[in-house]
């Protein structure tokens, strides 16, 4: 993953362009290269199976400029980005449902 990127064999979903824009952080898809090009074990949370394709998810939380980052992706013959999001506690989804 992190030569994918390094490499510049990254996509991004729409939804994760549209996460990344929202993000607040001023960055762009290179910068959001960089930071999967420097994504550590200690960034990595879980691996999933997607339900449509079986394919295996891969969860990482880095900081990025003092912001936690949720990060979902999937490696084919390139690296492709599904979300790209700032991480909400659990304590700030549940003040969004009650609201």
């Amino acid at each position: 993953m992190r030569a994918l990127a390094a490499s510049g064999k990254v996509r991004f979903t729409h939804k994760a362009l549209c996460e990344l824009a929202e993000l607040d952080l001023g960055l762009d898809e290179q910068d959001a290269c960089r930071v999967l090009a420097g994504l550590t074990t200690r960034d990595a949370v879980e691996r999933v199976a997607a339900e449509r394709t079986g394919e295996w998810l891969h969860v990482f939380k880095p900081r990025v400029a003092g912001t936690l980052v949720y990060v979902k992706l999937v490696l084919r013959t390139d690296c492709v980005v599904v979300s790209f999001h700032r991480e909400v506690s659990v304590d700030e989804e549940d003040g969004e449902d009650q609201g």
